[in-house]
């Protein structure tokens, strides 16, 4: 019996769709998800590479997705931080760093 999408592909469909909403061009260069888990929670660390067209709607997402809402059924957005941005030639390459917990 299948289980559906992954964690890793959660966050990257919840990112691509928020994108979207705010008519945003997003690929995904790379992106990896190792398991975690503590005492009491269970879940992934990712890290993902993503371009966009560098536009002050860009900019705006990319400042305001530490406070987003980033639906994935199954888990909880934790963490969700830019880690490094370049912007060169019109374009943003930006790496995110996202920590998901299981949800019960």
């Amino acid at each position: 019996m299948a289980r559906g999408p992954d964690a890793g592909t959660l966050v990257e469909r919840a990112l691509s769709l928020s994108a979207m909403r705010a008519s945003i061009a997003m690929v995904v260069l790379d992106a990896t998800a190792t398991r975690w888990a503590s005492a009491t929670f269970s879940g992934a660390r990712h890290v993902l590479d993503l371009r966009l067209s560098d536009t002050a709607a860009a900019r705006q997402w990319l400042a305001g997705l530490a406070e987003a809402d980033l639906p994935m059924r199954g888990h909880l957005m934790a963490d969700c931080t830019v880690a490094h941005l370049h912007s060169a030639g019109g374009t943003i390459d930006v790496r995110i760093e996202a920590l998901t917990v299981e949800s019960v």
